[in-house]
């Protein structure tokens, strides 16, 4: 069995937990450490990633301390107008909303953390 799970580097781990708690749902499924000195797994249904401290002196930055993101997260849902519009009501920003695009139910946010999300499903399949 092979996965991929992105691990999120950010300036308040804590807060960013608690975003993606009311923004996608997502569950904790490991959580070490205290305050922002945290590694955190976390599950949105069955998609698992990683939120953790930046550290400049590790070389891993924060978007908005490298002053933008370098990729976007694709996460794939049954219900993307839905969830896009839960992480709108939870603080992200829209920035692209959810339409039919390229055989994909698709829109994108960017979070108050600086990562850029697309939210998303296949038309067909």
């Amino acid at each position: 069995m092979a996965s991929i799970q992105p691990e999120l580097w950010v300036d308040r781990p804590a807060a960013a937990v608690e975003f993606y708690e009311a923004a996608f749902g997502a569950t904790v499924l490991l959580r070490v450490g205290d305050g922002d000195d945290i590694v955190a797994q976390l599950d949105v249904d069955g998609a698992v990633f990683w939120v953790t401290s930046a550290d400049a002196a590790l070389r891993r930055l924060d978007p908005h301390e490298a002053g933008g993101t370098t990729g976007r997260t694709l996460l794939v849902v049954d219900y993307p107008d839905a969830l896009a519009a839960r992480a709108v009501a939870a603080g992200a920003e829209e920035k692209s909303p959810v339409g039919d695009e390229h055989t994909w139910r698709v829109g994108r946010v960017v979070d108050p953390f600086g990562h850029e999300w697309e939210i998303g499903k296949p038309l067909h399949g």
